[in-house]
């Protein structure tokens, strides 16, 4: 009989034990309740880098930039590209191609190197190595070229790519011509118009009817009140032209 009990008195012990933790789980839970907010909180406007202001550099004039470039620091600038690039004539190709007459010259213009297929997909958009399209890939490769497997940071220093670019040419693309300077990006050039120049007075007129303006800017009045039409002359009307 008394083995009986203890057993009985073990097994209310476990019982009693689990109806305390429950009854304690659930007072804590009334006791600290908390409900979820309503509205959340402070919302943060956090743009994208692409909506935060960036200005769009605006490209080197190359007809300037590239006769004044310094090649000397154009070719220390590709000292940070020779561990994947060869710029010399007959070089190997290395993790990345050989870089010789590519100012200028096609997209992928090393045969049988293994491009990437978005290269292959960029050269379908921009089939040639131009001083722009050049300054854009060296500037950002991975954002230029999406998906390229060249894994180069890019160089931010305007400077810097124009000297590189300008060393580059001298690499078997000394034949690929240097534009004309852009008139408009030279110093003291008047600032381009930024619409259609403002319309005086009486101009409106001469552009409606054609005619020129009076000697002293504006244009003559269509008609004059304060001179009455001198009256038909007696002779018979001349006949129309047909």
């Amino acid at each position: 009989m008394s083995g009986d009990l203890k057993w009985n008195k073990i097994f209310g012990a476990g019982l009693g034990t689990a109806f305390v933790i429950l009854v304690v789980q659930q007072a804590s839970g009334l006791i600290y309740h908390s409900e979820p907010p309503k509205k959340m909180g402070y919302f943060v406007d956090a743009p994208e880098e692409a909506a935060g202001g960036e200005t769009a550099e605006l490209p080197p004039d190359w007809g300037t930039v590239l006769p004044t470039a310094d090649l000397a620091a154009g070719e220390a600038a590709f000292a940070r590209c020779q561990a994947c690039h060869d710029g010399h004539q007959g070089g190997a190709d290395k993790i990345g191609p050989n870089l010789w007459g590519v100012v200028g010259g096609p997209v992928e213009h090393r045969p049988g190197f293994a491009y990437s297929d978005a290269m292959t997909k960029h050269k379908g958009e921009v089939p040639t190595w131009t001083y722009d399209a050049l300054n854009s890939f060296i500037t950002a490769p991975a954002k230029y070229v999406p998906g390229t497997k060249m894994s180069f940071a890019g160089i931010r220093d305007a400077q810097t790519r124009i000297n590189l670019i300008a060393w580059l040419r001298t690499q078997g693309a000394s034949g690929y011509a240097i534009p004309a300077p852009d008139p408009a990006r030279q110093p003291g050039a008047a600032p381009a118009a930024g619409g259609e120049a403002p319309v005086t007075e009486g101009a409106a007129a001469t552009e409606a009817t054609g005619a020129a303006p009076a000697a002293g800017g504006a244009a003559a009045p269509a008609t004059t009140q304060a001179t009455p039409a001198a009256p038909p002359a007696a002779t018979s009307p001349a006949p129309a032209n047909h």
